[in-house]
């Protein structure tokens, strides 16, 4: 099996979600509706850029922000920083390879971040926390983070019986649709949505307000809380 995330996987990913892009897209509308009261110059935090789907989204309906693009896997961002460059955009980019920890600058120094499809895999709890604890550092205090991740209150339920369907639906082989609960449960830490919010307020933020459902993919929006 390839490394994830690995120079194969970062050349094949967008492709990989082209038939489910209103999901895609509609989480973005999402993002961009929690995040417009920002001002026009506001710094935002994309933590596990991957090839920039988000970014790209967002830098074209704010000219005026500016973008810190953080991935552990150098091929995905090194995509990332190429297709900012085609759109014009990467002269208000940071690329930084590692994680939210290890992201040079000051504490507070954001106004606004993203998460998105990334913090279930961490599938260790304490390291999901600590994920969203690293994000609360580098936003001021009341700053918004847009968050989603798949969730459901149960691999055998309906809602995972459609998420399977929706992978049939964009060309994925049916053996492995079928072998998906079990590379979730190794591989991808999908919890009920509450316990999903209740680790992102864990993490240094104020109660998340669920905003954005479709299939498994739930999102938020929580602010920076105010207290240590």
């Amino acid at each position: 099996m390839p490394k994830p995330f690995d120079e194969s996987h970062a050349a094949s990913y967008d492709a990989q979600f082209a038939a489910l892009a209103p999901f895609r897209d509609a989480l973005h509308l999402v993002t961009r509706i929690a995040l417009d009261a920002l001002p026009a110059d506001a710094r935002i935090l994309c933590a596990g850029a991957g090839t920039g789907a988000e970014l790209l989204y967002l830098a074209a309906a704010f000219p005026g922000w500016r973008f810190t693009a953080v991935d552990t896997s150098e091929p995905m961002l090194r995509r990332c920083r190429a297709r900012a460059e085609a759109a014009g955009v990467a002269d208000r980019c940071q690329f930084h390879v590692g994680t939210v920890g290890d992201l040079p600058g000051a504490a507070g120094d954001h106004d606004g971040a993203t998460a998105l499809l990334v913090s279930q895999f961490l599938v260790d709890r304490a390291a999901r926390q600590a994920f969203f604890r690293a994000i609360a550092n580098r936003l001021r205090p009341g700053a918004p983070l847009v968050v989603a991740d798949l969730a459901a209150p149960s691999l055998s339920g309906g809602l995972a019986a459609l998420w399977g369907r929706a992978w049939l639906h964009a060309g994925v082989p049916a053996e492995q649709v079928a072998r998906m609960p079990e590379t979730f449960a190794e591989q991808v830490a999908v919890l009920p949505p509450d316990e999903v919010a209740a680790l992102v307020a864990a993490g240094g933020f104020d109660a998340p307000l669920r905003c954005f459902q479709s299939v498994l993919i739930h999102g938020w929006v929580a602010r920076r809380s105010d207290g240590p």
